[in-house]
């Protein structure tokens, strides 16, 4: 059974009730102890019920960007803007699944393949100053364009090489952010690149990228759902762990998505550089969801709550090992919310305007003293962690 913290609250006032009216000999423990197996189940299911979400949301940009290159009019080619913008907010939270040893991450894991980045986007196509590069305008070294050519391409000769998943996609739709960053406005690739005759070389090629990229999309998504449903591979694996191997495998991808990972990575390098190609989804300047979107994930785990599941967290765990600890913690997660929703949009204005940088700052430092935390959290249920 899976306790909520509602349920915890009725079940000792329950119990209250049950010890007056009994004598001391026969009387139950009023105690409820949570169960680690409950909090294990929870975050199963939270894992297949984001990805089915972020599923459902890639198929429907797919089905809008095969509307688009079979008739490529702006209207259509903003439908599929809109579509991958949808699409990231589903992604977004499965990011903290990252780093607990799960099928994502492995050797052969989809990771690289959905949301690698930064991209050298003249690895893809034409960049300003040179019309000619990329992947699309290259037919003689590249004649055929299609998923398995697209995906063995990916991150060839550079990690920044990379040839399919979101940025790919985020890419071939807006093309290179080549304003000022106090402009406020992301990257404005016309639809006519797509239309035969129109403002690029090789349109049908780019219609073939594009929909190559949305159609692995779904394909490198569906290898999730596969592992993480019920009677899933991988799944059976991690509900047969010990429960304290899969606690900390757990944990130790919240505490390092929230310090090194979005904290460092993901926000001080960029900040640290003042350059927008640093920065998560630099195409669209949709980063500031990026952010967000992560941070959400990392709560999801926490509270053990996302969509229709709500059940036994690390929230609870370590609230009932320490009390006041279990309280920082949340606290300190509510710090680290407030934090980020408080830098300005976009990403780009954010970290180089100097009024606004320092609120930038800010959630870095929150983040990462929510990581810490979370090794604390830890040590307070058993477990030993690390935030690196």
């Amino acid at each position: 059974m899976k306790f909520t913290k509602r349920t915890l609250l009725a079940l000792t006032i329950s119990a209250g009730i049950f010890t007056a009216c009994t004598s001391d000999d026969d009387q139950p423990d009023p105690q409820v102890t949570l169960e680690k197996a409950d909090a294990i189940s929870t975050y199963a299911d939270i894992v297949i019920t984001s990805y089915q979400d972020a599923m459902a949301d890639a198929v429907a940009l797919e089905n809008s960007i095969n509307s688009f290159v079979a008739d490529p009019t702006e209207s259509k080619f903003n439908d599929a803007k809109t579509a991958w913008l949808t699409a990231r907010e589903s992604y977004g939270p499965t990011e903290a699944y990252r780093f607990a040893g799960g099928p994502i991450d492995d050797a052969d894991g989809p990771e690289g393949l959905l949301n690698a980045w930064p991209l050298d986007e003249n690895y893809v196509d034409y960049v300003e100053g040179d019309a000619n590069s990329g992947i699309i305008n290259d037919a003689i070294t590249f004649p055929t364009i299609d998923k398995a050519t697209l995906e063995g391409l990916n991150e060839v000769g550079g990690e920044a090489n990379i040839s399919v998943g979101y940025h790919a996609i985020e890419f071939l739709l807006w093309g290179q952010d080549l304003t000022a960053p106090d402009a406020l406005i992301a990257g404005q690739r016309p639809f006519t690149d797509y239309v035969d005759g129109g403002t690029a070389a090789n349109q049908d090629r780019r219609r073939q990228y594009l929909a190559a990229c949305a159609d692995l999309l779904t394909d490198h998504l569906q290898l999730m759902i596969n592992e993480w449903q019920n009677g899933g591979a991988y799944r059976t694996t991690f509900l047969a762990l010990d429960e304290d191997v899969a606690l900390k495998n757990m944990l130790t991808a919240l505490a390092t998505l929230s310090k090194s990972e979005l904290g460092g990575e993901r926000i001080f390098v960029a900040y640290d550089n003042q350059d927008q190609e640093d920065e998560h989804s630099c195409f669209s300047d949709n980063t500031h969801r990026d952010i967000r979107l992560n941070l959400a994930g990392i709560a999801n785990v926490f509270r053990g709550s996302y969509s229709t599941v709500n059940g036994v967290s690390f929230e609870d765990l370590i609230t009932e090992a320490n009390p006041t600890l279990g309280a920082q913690v949340t606290a300190q997660l509510v710090a680290a919310e407030n934090a980020v929703n408080a830098t300005a949009i976009p990403f780009d204005y954010a970290i180089s305007n100097g009024d606004e940088r320092p609120a930038v700052l800010a959630a870095v430092v929150a983040l990462q003293d929510l990581g810490d935390l979370f090794v604390e959290g830890g040590s307070a249920i058993g477990l030993s962690i690390t935030a690196e």
